[in-house]
């Protein structure tokens, strides 16, 4: 096995906006069985098609033969690899991934995939989208069979959940063990989100939580499969979309086909921020076109919360597809009032403090002709803190708008997240402030924000844009309903006490 950190960078990417943080995508995976194929071009095609999902790492391992080489470094997908690297990289099998921080720190022994060698001198790697519940568990597991030291994975250079499900996961490849058995008997023990795929150089490996939180994606190649945690990366590699990964589901692929079996009995329980905020509006989520569950969220905004306005502009770009829902819904003409620079994001060029005060304008410039002496309907996915629609409304009013009427594609977000999305923390979830019911809460935003009408889309109109029913989604960060349960006592052991006593 090799591993290789490119030295490209120069240290954990910057938010140039940093104050301004919005929901974080929790991963993307993608995994690809190929023979004569170029397996690392296509997984970095599909790690392409995944960046919106983690911004901080990117990862590529491939298997030849059983040895697996695996390159990985902090940054995008462009940033980490080019043709001499992907070019070295030559198998049959490949694993990618693309990572935000949602549990472990942002260093380079945390980006995914992860590789370990088991006790027969297999080489094992994964990537993991989602998060753990059960990790504190799990940790305890690999320490008591000294698979990681006593201080725990960060000795071993990794804090992640990840880490440890490598080490158990390629620990159990031994005694004439095969890594199909390991995850046999491995995955039923897993709490929480997790979509999974993993390889030993021969075989693809695919597995995804019985609840089916995050989306995973079966798609077929000319001479091979392909495994995407959305349908838009099997569309950018040539792949045909075949179906969902059930929940509770292993998939092994190699050259005598495709074996599926299940570990555990199914339990949907899809996270519905997917619809809203999390996955490409291209992509089909159990079904579902997202750009459609989201058009028809619009247009039950336009209904429940008219407003007589000159203008529906979006937030670009997830309030997109909304916007257009409420201008068709409405008859109120969509524009697009704001320019969106689509090459300011994450950075390794540590920024001034002149760059930082320019914050928002970095990102979006309004089109002043589309928005002077008008009245605005601007639809956006989701507020977090609320300090990004703070500075927006006011960067538009300096462009001349005459009225701002803000209309929300989400309700509002009050409780976090366990399961993968880095939401702010609850304290500064500005929900968690304004006090009050719904309305109350809706008009104590407004009056911070500024603007001069505000409203949500309900949980229930949300929920019936997706066209599934209720009990088969997840809306614990709008709701509080934890329907995965509540992690242990670990890192987040004050946020799990405020739940349990009512404080949020």
């Amino acid at each position: 096995m090799q591993s290789v950190n490119n030295g490209a960078s120069t240290g954990v990417p910057v938010n140039l906006d940093a104050d301004e943080q919005e929901p974080r995508e929790e991963c993307g995976v993608f995994g690809v069985w190929a023979p004569g194929e170029d397996v690392s071009k296509l997984t970095y095609f599909g790690l392409f098609a995944l960046q919106h999902r983690g911004q901080e790492g990117a990862g590529i391992a491939v298997g030849d033969k059983g040895r697996i080489v695996v390159f990985k470094d902090s940054g995008l997908v462009s940033q980490v690899f080019d043709e001499a690297i992907l070019d070295a990289l030559q198998g049959d099998v490949a694993i990618g991934h693309t990572r935000y921080s949602t549990a472990g720190a942002q260093s380079w022994e945390n980006v995914q995939p992860m590789f370990r060698t088991s006790p027969d001198g297999t080489d094992v790697s994964l990537g993991h989208n989602g998060n753990l519940t059960n990790y504190a568990t799990l940790q305890a597991e690999a320490i008591e069979r000294r698979l990681v030291p006593p201080e725990g994975v960060e000795g071993q250079g990794s804090s992640s959940d990840t880490a440890v499900v490598s080490a158990l996961l390629a620990d159990g490849v031994q005694d004439g063990r095969s890594l199909l058995d390991s995850a046999r008997e491995l995955l039923p023990k897993l709490q929480g989100a997790f979509c999974l795929v993993f390889t030993d150089g021969h075989t693809l490996y695919a597995a995804r939580d019985p609840h089916g939180v995050r989306p995973l994606s079966l798609g077929r190649l000319e001479q091979g499969w392909v495994i995407a945690s959305e349908t838009a990366a099997l569309d950018i590699t040539g792949a045909s979309f075949v179906r969902d990964i059930a929940p509770g589901e292993l998939i092994a692929i190699n050259s005598s086909g495709i074996h599926t079996e299940n570990y555990a009995k199914p339990s949907p329980k899809t996270c519905v921020f997917e619809y809203v905020y999390i996955a490409r509006p291209d992509s089909v989520v159990e079904g579902k076109t997202v750009n459609a569950a989201r058009l028809e969220i619009g247009r039950r905004l336009s209904r429940v919360a008219p407003v007589d306005a000159d203008v529906v502009m979006p937030v670009p770009e997830s309030g997109t597809p909304a916007a257009i829902g409420y201008a068709e819904a409405s008859g109120i003409p969509f524009a697009q009032g704001l320019m969106k620079n689509a090459y300011v994001g994450r950075t390794f060029i540590q920024p001034s403090d002149t760059l930082r005060q320019l914050g928002l304008r970095l990102k979006l410039n309004p089109v002043r002709e589309i928005i002077e002496g008008k009245s605005l309907v601007v639809v956006d996915d989701s507020i977090v803190r609320g300090n990004t629609q703070r500075k927006l409304i006011r960067m538009l009013r300096e462009a001349g708008a005459g009225e701002v009427h803000v209309r929300i594609a989400s309700p509002p977000v009050k409780w976090p997240c366990f399961y993968g999305i880095d939401f702010a923390s609850p304290g500064e979830l500005i929900a968690n402030n304004a006090g009050g019911d719904d309305d109350a809460v809706a008009e104590n935003i407004c009056r911070v924000i500024g603007a001069d009408t505000l409203a949500f889309v309900s949980i229930d109109d949300m929920i019936a844009a997706t066209d599934r029913p209720a009990d088969s989604l997840c809306a614990a960060c709008f709701d509080g309903h934890y329907p995965l349960g509540l992690p242990e006592n670990n890192v987040n052991a004050d946020a799990v006490r405020r739940i349990q006593e009512g404080m949020f």
